[in-house]
């Protein structure tokens, strides 16, 4: 079968993560060049590919069947449409987009052109992630009854990270709510297998930083009437919570769980609870090519080179992006309107 060539458009943090993935761990593939951001000449050094001048330079070459983009969520929109007018094969980081106005028209471009639309998930391929989601499948909790989910950092950590991604302020952006929440959400969704019909949500920013909202909760309601909570912030004091950065707790029936993504899975039953699973520690900042850190990103990149390689569409894909985007999209709305919002969204928003 064919080797992916596989363009790099980004050399940040996640630049280097995908770069890593595709030069060493994904198989069938192979790192072809990069561009985009002032580190893309050096990301290219470092794995002995091309550093493309231009985005229309990289799309042109016949080398390069698919990208990446580990880009600001304000240039998916139009790099996809680029990508897919080259006959090129797309996986964009999360949020797939600010607006599902601009995901429709990336998988509308997508399907025209008849290529693969990809969208990074990677809580759905983390170990600790999968033990959750089977407690839910195989019946241990019994039927889903409620869910509640925090990611919280605390503000002078939010700072450092607009000082490095400016893109963040942008109010055309998702800013750092849509970068987290779009994990939640889509995770939300992937436990409970269901859509969410209803949410109401209040958001605000207490401090001086500029730019789409920083701190927001959410009452969301799924099919079935599962109902689910939602924190979101990056605003708090130093110390911050402890084992809050992304936090999901499952109730139903019969069981509950207490997840934490980088610290332990929790079962609740009977008349105790049990620690069933501790994950591999690592130093996220000190050891971004730690295989530790690299499992759920190479799971991410393997679905979208498998999908090129066998024609079928990626398993984690357009559909699922486009709805993480619209759950998020709902909070701003009802926070923004202070109503409840029904979904699916309809018409603009």
């Amino acid at each position: 079968m064919q080797t992916i060539g596989v363009g790099m458009i980004g050399s940040g943090f996640m630049g280097l993560t995908y770069s890593e993935v595709i030069a060493k761990h994904a198989v069938g593939c192979r790192l072809v060049a990069v561009t985009g951001g002032r580190r893309a000449p050096e990301l290219a050094r470092d794995y002995e590919v091309s550093a493309e001048a231009s985005i229309e330079s990289l799309l042109k070459r016949d080398d390069i069947h698919a990208v990446v983009l580990a880009t600001p969520d304000v240039n998916r929109l139009e790099l996809t449409l680029m990508a897919a007018a080259a006959g090129k094969h797309v996986l964009a980081e999360k949020p797939m987009a600010p607006t599902i106005a601009e995901c429709d028209q990336m998988i509308a471009a997508c399907a025209s052109a008849n290529v693969n639309l990809g969208v990074v998930k990677t809580e759905r391929y983390r170990k600790i992630t999968k033990k959750a989601k089977k407690l839910i499948d195989n019946g241990t909790l019994g039927p889903l009854q409620m869910l509640r989910t925090v990611s919280a950092f605390p503000l002078p950590l939010s700072k450092e990270l607009f000082q490095d991604r400016l893109w963040m302020s942008d109010p055309r952006s998702g800013g750092l709510f849509m970068g987290m929440a779009s994990h939640n959400t889509d995770f939300l969704r992937w436990l409970t297998g269901r859509d969410a019909v209803k949410v109401f949500a209040h958001a605000t920013t207490y401090s001086d930083i500029s730019g789409p909202p920083l701190s927001v909760m959410a009452q969301i309601v799924f099919e079935d009437n599962i109902m689910a909570q939602m924190w979101i912030t990056g605003e708090l004091p130093n110390p911050s919570l402890p084992s809050s950065e992304v936090r999901f707790q499952a109730f139903g029936r019969d069981a509950m769980f207490d997840l934490e993504n980088f610290e332990y899975l929790d079962v609740g039953q009977g008349d105790k609870w049990e620690r069933i699973y501790t994950p591999e520690r690592f130093d996220y900042l000190k050891e971004p090519k730690s295989p530790i850190r690299l499992y759920p990103h190479i799971g991410v990149i393997q679905d979208f080179i498998d999908s090129i390689r066998e024609q079928r569409p990626p398993h984690v894909g357009a559909k699922e992006g486009r709805a993480a985007v619209e759950l998020c999209e709902a909070c701003l709305i009802s926070a923004r309107t202070g109503e409840a919002v029904t979904l699916p969204l309809r018409g603009p928003t």
